[in-house]
């Protein structure tokens, strides 16, 4: 019997390519490992009115862990359009399966380390090592919208909040309501995530990333949440900045920061940024990582017109393998991955399209595994 037993997920467009590349580099390796390929994406939207099958729930709950490529997501005017036409009607709605699952299993951990690898020429300063931790279950991704505003939601808000009054000659049909949901347990979590992570791994604070001067009831919260961490962690620093000024300072100076960690919107638009910073998406990896289980994938979307052709960059899926094989105490294979890529990124000569090169998506793959 293995020791590990992984489900593949790999989703649309080029997530079915960088997991091709994902699955070499764990043969390549020698993993101790059963697999199992799981059904999830668009594809499964349009034919059977499900991007996230039962099938494929049932397979996570019996591995160790997973790995995921990417999907391809769209209104959900656009998804009913795309349904096949015996299930046209039937009241189905489109739901993104990665927020689904990040819910399910609850995976409130967004682990998104930003690492400027020597030599790469995308980088925006040599030596970044820029962390995300972004609450991954709750804040404007609950998944709690309303639209149109029905009379009966609209009277209750108005009851309890003056400022509802400046929409009352605004018919339901024309207002979108969404709730940013944030709770004491889930901030204080996140955040001790960050200290802990800070501790173990040497960084002098932790920066909470929200905008508590004008979101002063959940970004409040958060706020509150996070000095009641930080009184447990005296060596290590917490530092509040509000969102957009964060963002400024992270192009201005981007090596005064570290650990940051913020609510699930913000962290989405601050870990893109600090991707972009170290090259782009094609270098960042990601955890989806819960207190048991956890889900494993690169940043990057489905880039669904270079599907098949195998142009993508994999080293954010390779670097996402390597995040798993930290989590299955799997360490010296781990370190293993990462040395090999940044000796590849560092030698220059097979390189992606995005880095400006001509290389194939299984060729890095290839090269990465041959200095193992």
């Amino acid at each position: 019997m293995a020791k590990h037993r992984i489900v593949l997920m790999p989703g649309d467009g080029i997530g079915v390519d960088v997991m091709d590349a994902a699955k070499f580099i764990l043969d390549a390796l020698g993993l101790d490992a059963e697999y199992e390929y799981a059904d999830i994406g668009w594809k499964f939207w349009c034919e059977e009115g499900d991007p996230l099958p039962l099938r494929t729930i049932e397979a996570l709950k019996k591995s160790s862990c997973a790995l995921f490529g990417a999907i391809t997501s769209k209104t959900n005017a656009e998804a009913q359009k795309e349904l096949a036409s015996g299930l046209q009607g039937k009241g189905l709605v489109y739901r993104s399966p990665i927020l689904s699952l990040r819910q399910l299993f609850d995976l409130y951990i967004s682990l998104r380390p930003c690492l400027a690898f020597d030599g790469n020429p995308l980088n925006f300063k040599d030596g970044l090592d820029l962390i995300v931790f972004r609450e991954n279950t709750e804040g404007l991704y609950s998944g709690i919208e309303f639209s149109p505003l029905a009379d009966d939601l609209r009277s209750v808000i108005s009851r309890r909040h003056p400022l509802m009054e400046r929409f009352q000659g605004t018919p339901g049909e024309d207002i979108a309501l969404s709730l940013r949901v944030i709770t004491a347990r889930g901030a204080r979590r996140i955040a001790r995530a960050a200290f802990q992570y800070a501790q173990r791994l040497g960084y002098p604070k932790v920066t909470l990333v929200e905008k508590a001067n004008v979101l002063r009831e959940t970004s409040g919260l958060m706020k509150r949440e996070a000095e009641k961490v930080a009184a447990d962690f005296p060596d290590i620093d917490l530092e509040m900045t509000n969102i957009d000024a964060q963002v400024m300072w992270l192009v201005k100076e981007p090596q005064n920061y570290g650990v940051m960690v913020t609510s699930n919107l913000f962290g989405d638009i601050l870990s893109d940024l600090c991707a972009q910073l170290v090259g782009g998406l094609g270098f960042t990896p990601s955890g989806n990582i819960g207190d048991s289980f956890a889900i494993f994938e690169p940043c990057h979307g489905s880039a669904p017109k270079y599907a098949g052709q195998y142009v993508a960059n994999p080293l954010a899926m390779i670097l996402s393998v390597a995040m798993m094989l930290d989590w299955l105490k799997e360490k010296t294979m781990a370190a293993t991955v990462r040395g090999a890529v940044g000796e590849v990124i560092a030698d220059g000569r097979c390189r992606t399209r995005d880095m400006g090169g001509k290389s194939k998506t299984m060729e890095v793959a290839r090269e990465v595994a041959r200095r193992f």
